[in-house]
């Protein structure tokens, strides 16, 4: 399952997120303080070997 980084363009919190996650808060606004997100706010996590 991929895993994003997300931050919010409002309160600035950085929080680790799954694919569901990921559409949740995009739905439904940050976790945190619930402002408007875009695809843009999450940047995906590179695999570590």
């Amino acid at each position: 399952m991929s895993r994003y980084e997300f931050t919010c363009p409002d309160c600035t919190q950085a929080i680790e997120v799954n694919e569901a996650m990921r559409e949740a808060t995009l739905e439904h606004g940050c976790p945190v303080c619930g402002a408007d997100v875009t695809a843009g706010d999450f940047a995906a996590e590179q695999p570590t070997n």
